[in-house]
């Protein structure tokens, strides 16, 4: 990226001493032209000067993904030791034991078999091994390389590189690693019903697509997030009929709903059991979607009531989305269907206009017998809106397994018709699976009842706020630090509970399990990152002193808990890309659970803070270690927030 600019820089330079120059070149140009084109040129190069500093910068104080840079590097030696070969396998993985070093390359098993199989070539892989050790290039991270067993390449790191990463991160923070031309993700999340309340099955999309914006929006992407409400359709006909009997001065005195559960169940009884009701309920439909202006009032009411409760969640949770619901999409879905008709992809079944998609047996229905259009329809309107209008680079649903079928359907219809390329433009359904009880079936209230989302974060506040006082943290902490650390984690364990599971499976939701603080919580995490700030605070050492030591200091990684813990920390970057290519943020949070007990082995293994054991004085601090406590806890913060939780600087 940096040599197509300078390139152009150099480009553009050698344009403007042309321009300069074209007098003398016996060629006469309008002046006024020659200038607004030297302008046009200068502005152009300032322009792309300034980018170049603002990356070489920027780039200069990510954190280096040290993965990447051995890929580069084995891929340079693999090239370097077989030329001719096309798309040789790359392959480089931590380590899992000391003795195997830092890194491993396991290139050589597969070149062995591609030359096996397209030449008839039999090498051993640790022949091949010892060719691409050969053939690394000078670099600035590998101290070593080690051929072991049938061909594996096991990499030692340079401690000097490592610490002068750590530095870096240090005194810049965690920066994420630059990503070139800033590309823009819309992420559909969420997407509730009006007039139908929130329950637990609400919760993992919430969560799960909250997370996923926030490592976007860290790793520099540009993140519209959007919450597809289901605020349009034939059900707000019976809404608006019942709204009008029960409060029949409503355009003029505003109705105090406030159970709109319930207010829901009434009109749909009616809806089923009143013929009459039912009538007016479809005419009611009409003169809405005929933009009345009496029935789009009624449906704003009803609407605005839902989005109140919604929000309470929403703050509770601390989700930051945009509402866009169906009713955005309604007045394109003509257009869709005459694109699809124009193009001849429409068929007429019983009335019905639907559209056949290769490769799947059920159709998309894109307009009903009756002229109305349906939630296929609308889906294909905001497919091409956010496609076609927000040209969006990666557009992710985070929507539950059961509709996979349905929106793999959506996408490859929009394919058919032209919309996106997917080798250009990145579709995909974020699945997900069911939140069950402890029973391990769907969970539900003892009566049977869907979970209500709101009684769910209400009872784990009650349950933090107990576990806080059996351990005795009421007695120790002001009210204001109790209330925080209440907050910090009831709402951090529900949703370190959902994203620390692989999100395609089903996972048991489990109160006792989530705020236990052993093993991979919230809670334990939590309770590591107040003990990891309290470290320096309890040496008399603050933030300025610990950034004055990160430029002056060198990071000694002698103890072999030191430099676990020193590799340890710069996965960070690796984890983060594993996931912008997967979506799975589970990786994270087994990433945040291994930071902190590797964390605990060098604290156990490594005095920071050396106290005298008759009086408790501090006698020596040992600076770089607690700048290995400060790393540690930078990295942790930075993670949290990625998943949407809060720590506490007391607890």
């Amino acid at each position: 990226q940096f040599a197509f600019q300078e390139n152009e820089i150099k480009l553009l330079t050698a344009e403007i001493e042309r321009l300069k120059n074209f007098g003398c070149l016996g060629v006469s140009p309008s002046l006024e032209g020659l200038r607004d084109e030297n302008a046009k040129l200068k502005y152009r190069l300032n322009f792309l000067k300034k980018s170049l500093q603002e990356e070489r910068s920027k780039s200069t104080k990510s954190m280096i993904n040290i993965n990447s840079c051995l890929q580069e590097i084995f891929g340079a030696a693999i090239q370097a030791a077989y030329p001719d070969l096309e798309n040789p396998p790359l392959v480089v993985t931590p380590s899992q034991q000391p003795k195997f070093g830092d890194y491993q390359c396991n290139s050589a098993m597969g070149i062995s078999q591609i030359l096996l199989k397209t030449r008839e070539q039999k090498v051993i892989p640790r022949e091949i091994a010892e060719k691409i050790a050969k053939n690394i290039p000078a670099n600035e991270c590998i101290e070593k390389v080690e051929i072991a067993g049938p061909g594996f390449i096991n990499v030692h790191l340079r401690k000097d590189f490592v610490s002068k990463q750590l530095s870096s991160l240090l005194i810049n923070g965690v920066q994420p690693p630059a990503t070139g031309k800033r590309k823009k993700v819309v992420v559909d999340f969420s997407s509730p019903n009006i007039a139908k309340e929130m329950h637990v099955g609400h919760l993992r999309s919430t969560i799960i697509g909250e997370s996923m914006c926030r490592l976007f929006e860290f790793a520099g992407y540009d993140v519209l997030r959007l919450n597809h409400l289901g605020d349009w359709g034939t059900q707000f006909g019976m809404l608006i009929a019942h709204l009008q009997d029960k409060f029949p001065d409503y355009l003029t005195v505003s109705p105090p709903i406030g159970d709109l559960q319930a207010f829901y169940k009434e009109s749909k009884q009616r809806f089923d059991t009143e013929e009459e009701f039912k009538k007016r309920a479809y005419q009611c439909v009409v003169l809405l979607q005929s933009k009345n202006p009496d029935f789009i009032k009624a449906w704003n009411l009803i609407c605005d009531v839902s989005r109140r409760e919604f929000q309470k969640i929403y703050n509770c949770l601390d989700i930051t989305i945009i509402e866009r619901g169906e009713s955005f999409y309604h007045e394109m879905m003509k257009d869709i269907v005459k694109e699809f008709e124009d193009k001849g992809f429409v068929q007429v079944d019983d009335g019905r206009k639907v559209v056949f998609v290769p490769g799947f047996s059920v159709p998309l229905t894109i307009m009903k017998s009756d002229g109305g259009y349906t939630y296929d329809t609308s889906d294909l309107a905001a497919l091409k809106h956010r496609l076609c209008e927000e040209k969006s680079d990666i557009l992710i649903y985070v929507v539950d397994s059961g509709q996979s079928v349905h929106l793999q359907t959506v996408f490859a219809a929009g394919q058919m018709i032209g919309w996106y390329d997917p080798k250009v433009t990145r579709v995909v359904h974020a699945a997900f699976g069911v939140v069950l009880g402890e029973d391990k079936k769907k969970f539900k209230t003892r009566s049977g009842d869907t979970v209500r989302l709101i009684d769910l974060l209400e009872e784990g506040l009650k349950r933090a706020m107990d576990k806080l006082k059996d351990k005795e943290r009421d007695k120790v902490l002001t009210p204001e630090e109790l209330k925080a650390a209440q907050t910090s984690v009831a709402f951090g364990c529900i949703k370190y509970a959902d994203l620390s599971h692989n999100r395609i499976n089903d996972y048991v939701f489990s109160f006792d399990k989530m705020l236990d603080d052993r093993g991979n919580t919230a809670a334990y995490l939590l309770y590591a990152f107040t003990r990891i700030r309290a470290i320096a605070r309890l040496a008399n050492i603050d933030e300025q002193m610990l950034q004055k030591a990160a430029r002056e200091e060198v990071l000694v990684l002698d103890h072999d808990k030191e430099w676990k813990l020193g590799k340890c920390i710069l996965r960070f970057p690796e984890i983060l890309q594993k996931i912008l290519e997967d979506l799975l943020l589970h990786t994270l949070c087994d990433y945040l659970y291994e930071l902190a007990t590797t964390f605990t082995e060098f604290y156990d293994s490594c005095y920071c803070v050396e106290k005298d054991r008759q009086t408790g004085q501090i006698v020596k601090v040992n600076m770089w270690r607690l700048l290995l406590c400060e790393a540690t806890a930078t990295v942790m913060a930075k993670g949290f927030d990625i998943l949407g939780i809060k720590p506490v600087q007391r607890m």
